[in-house]
């Protein structure tokens, strides 16, 4: 669909003929926090009586011509609560969330207040307008030009809303939202505000259906199945055809079906399906994700009246009871990461590239799979995984079979179904009050009913933490996933035999990026895979017992990166987990090595700790090797400190007494010689900063991430360096958040405009920038220095 950007005042000019236009509502808004306690503090909602009389709003701020400018500028998408301090307060929901000053203890930061002015063209008078918001977090009202459009209470499902009735043509219309956050929905930070995209859809009255319009799917082969969903809206019956074709990703037109013809009663709908070929199609792989496009039209009145482009895939997917995934007949195990959606800087909103960043690391890493933890995922986190080559157990927010959470599940299974990343659903997780008995049997009945009824292409799973218990939900659900507990998995394989069988969550290795040694004072873990709670286990031992079974599936280790809340085993002042494979930048931990030696065929040869132990000579440290090398051999200065043979999915240890100098691993992989050195450095000298790209487009949302770090005089990268680096961007660009993967950092993730700022931790920080303008082609440089050094920068292009 055509993407544009609307800005406050933008004027909607005449659709062009055939196309539901999807216009980017994400700028222009303004932003106020409101009171949950006090409704004088938040605009008088509460006191005036906006419900008495459609458009009536006086004395509030949802009112069209109330004054907002004063109000904070901000653009979509954007999550207050990243930018909150930290509060220590004892509560367990507080500190789960992260700490930060959001929720019913805080009523003064947990309502937020959205205002967008625009315009709509008189030509446009005739046509349809859809008001969509793809996330807000959380339990969100919307009004338009006075008049309330509607709710939603879950902050992970989306929401939509047709104004058409409401809008004033050629003439200023006024959108207003409010957010309470006041209540949390899990046990992990997420967040507060409109966090994911907005969109404003405009159509005909005779148009494909906003739910299900247009359902893709394949046989894994040459069929393609085009189901489509036609809706009337207007007032009058109407005389439609639908029409389908298919095209390769650069248009090239590859099958096309006749039209077929739609009789449609004023307010009804009407559903179809055209079935394509394509001759030898190119397959949709981890390696290679071709991605096809079907597009279907609808014509009626002799011209057509809407068009919508669906990317697809041609894969197939089978579970098999004793050999596990296939993926278009060929074998694979799941080597899977859970994860949550937040990032070091921005929090929940994150721009579309982050999400391609972040599944890029995960593949460079060997994860083949992803877990969407514990809730429906933003849309472009799956474009990521569609464009880039991963699959998805795309998970529901709570096993509830009832009408609004019964709804939710109904509404992300046809939004996400077209996704070929997306291979198997996920009804629920850990749901331990209910799971083992008669209710939650029934709640998953219902659940499963209406996935298959949606999408009988695939199946589903749900997250168990009761081990060999069968009792419940695990006696109907099709694939049965085992949250830990993995010592029980044989036993429950022996007596039922005929259940597929998945780690939908396991391992939970905590450990600190770049940290050696316990430190309860600051909240730190050992960075090795060494540490784990009771319920868990290691990387090592899940994968072992994962990799020598074959009807095991794999599974999905906890988690692919560090998140805000639920910290582990710590508390204040740990703000977030440390169960991350990375930290929560995306900086590679010491079980990142593991895994990447086992899940890919790079030649991986890494050593555990750094080099750096100024006052310890002497002392025993812990040396850890991870490869996938034959054999390994250790040296310290020259010194030979034995050679030992790599057991398969293990690692390899040395007690070293610490000297000064260089620690050298040799290894040999299928006769060839690798080698890897860490060092001692010198104190930190230059500033390093690495662009994740060359360039991004100037459209005013693309993103960019900078890393940074210092080397000494010979260029020797710094690992437990801590120095405050200073940033600043010129060019159109604006940096939006900075992180450094310190768990315990109660530094502001959000700076005042020239003022961004953070320590180094084990020698590394991230900045986000974002593109600040639109069109043209122009140089950015983001520059960061700190007392001391020799300030480093990096040039990029906007264009």
């Amino acid at each position: 669909m055509k993407r544009i950007f609307l800005a406050a005042g933008f004027v909607l000019m005449a659709a062009a003929a055939g196309a539901q236009q999807r216009l980017n509502f994400d700028e222009g808004w303004k932003f106020h926090l409101g009171n949950a306690s006090d409704p004088r503090s938040d605009f008088n909602y509460g006191i005036g009586n906006i419900l008495a009389k459609t458009g009536e709003a006086d004395h509030t701020c949802i009112k069209d011509d109330f004054n907002d400018k004063d109000w904070q500028d901000v653009q979509l998408p954007h999550d207050w609560a990243v930018g909150l301090p930290f509060a220590h307060v004892a509560n367990d929901d507080v500190d789960m969330h992260g700490y930060h000053a959001v929720g019913s203890l805080f009523p003064e930061n947990s309502i937020g207040w959205y205002r967008k002015a625009f315009t709509v063209d008189h030509a446009d008078s005739g046509r349809r307008f859809l008001l969509q918001f793809d996330g807000i977090f959380r339990d969100s009202k919307v009004w338009i030009n006075n008049c309330y459009l509607g709710g939603n209470f879950s902050g992970y499902t989306g929401s939509a809303y047709d104004v058409s009735d409401f809008l004033h043509y050629g003439g200023k219309n006024t959108v207003v939202v409010r957010v309470d956050a006041s209540q949390y929905e899990g046990w992990f930070y997420e967040g507060a505000g409109i966090y994911r995209h907005a969109w404003l859809n405009v159509f005909d009255n005779v148009h494909l259906d906003r739910d299900g319009g247009v359902f893709v799917h394949t046989d894994g082969a040459g069929e393609v199945t085009i189901e489509t969903k036609v809706q009337n809206s207007g007032f009058t019956d109407a005389h439609a055809a639908v029409a389908a074709y298919i095209t390769d990703r650069d248009g090239g037109l590859l099958a096309q079906g006749e039209e077929q013809p739609v009789e449609l009663k004023d307010g009804s709908a009407t559903g179809g399906h055209v079935v394509l070929h394509l001759a030898r199609p190119r397959i949709w792989t981890l390696d290679d994700p071709y991605l096809y496009r079907a597009v279907v039209l609808v014509r009626s009145g002799g011209r057509t009246v809407d068009s919508v482009k669906v990317r697809f895939g041609v894969r197939s997917v089978r579970v098999d009871k004793d050999k596990g995934l296939f993926l278009n007949g060929v074998h694979v195990k799941l080597q899977g990461v859970c994860c949550h959606q937040d990032h070091a800087g921005v929090g929940s909103a994150l721009p579309d590239y982050l999400q391609y960043y972040r599944i890029g690391l995960l593949k460079e890493m060997g994860v083949n799979a992803y877990r969407s933890s514990h809730n429906a995922p933003t849309p472009e986190l799956l474009d990521a995984c569609d464009s880039l080559g991963m699959l998805v157990l795309d998970e529901t927010r709570l096993l509830n079979s009832g009408a609004e959470y019964g709804r939710d599940f109904e509404e992300q299974v046809i939004r996400d179904r077209n996704h070929p990343s997306v291979f198997m659903w996920s009804i629920g997780n850990e749901e331990w009050m209910i799971q083992e008995w008669t209710t939650g049997k029934l709640i998953a009945q219902r659940q499963i009913q209406r996935q298959r009824l949606l999408d009988s292409t695939r199946t589903c799973t749900y997250a168990a933490n009761v081990g060999n218990e069968y009792r419940g939900v695990n006696e109907v659900i099709p694939v049965r996933g085992f949250n830990y507990n993995l010592t029980g998995l044989d036993g429950y394989r022996r007596e039922h035999p005929d259940q597929p069988i998945m780690g939908t969550e396991v391992a939970s290795t905590v450990s600190t990026r770049s940290i050696f040694e316990k430190d309860t004072v600051n909240a730190y873990v050992p960075d090795y895979d060494s540490t784990y709670p009771f319920w868990a286990s290691t990387a090592e031992q899940w994968w072992r017992i994962a990799a020598g079974r074959d009807w095991f599936m794999g599974g999905f280790a906890w988690t692919g990166f560090d998140y805000r809340g639920e910290p582990t085993p710590y508390r204040w002042p740990d703000i977030n987990s440390h169960f991350g494979i990375m930290d929560m930048c995306g900086f590679p931990k010491t079980v990142y090595y593991y895994y990447q030696s086992w899940w890919t065929g790079k030649d991986v040869l890494h050593i555990a700790p750094h080099w750096n132990w100024k006052g310890k000579e002497g002392t025993l440290i812990p040396v850890w090797v991870n490869t996938n090398a034959d054999d390994v051999e250790l040296f310290l200065n020259g010194k030979r400190l034995g050679k030992k043979a790599m057991p398969r999915n293990g690692h390899l240890e040395w007690m070293v007494h610490y000297a000064p100098g260089k620690l050298e691993a040799v290894a040999y992989k299928n006769g060839r010689k690798l080698s890897t050195v860490v060092e001692t450095t010198g104190e930190p000298y230059r500033v390093v900063v690495k662009a994740s790209k060359p360039a991004l487009s100037a459209d005013g949302s693309d993103a960019v991430v900078f890393n940074c770090s210092v080397v000494d005089r010979q260029g020797r990268e710094v690992p437990d360096a801590g120095n405050l680096l200073h940033f600043a961007v010129t060019g159109k660009a604006r940096i939006i958040g900075v992180g450094n993967g310190n768990p315990s950092s109660h530094e502001p993730d959000q700076c005042a405009p020239g003022g961004w700022q953070r320590l180094l931790f084990g020698g590394k920080c991230q900045v986000i920038v974002q593109s600040a303008g639109v069109g043209g082609n122009w140089p950015i440089q983001l520059t960061a220095s700190g007392e001391g050094l020799v300030p480093g920068e990096e040039h990029i292009t906007a264009k």
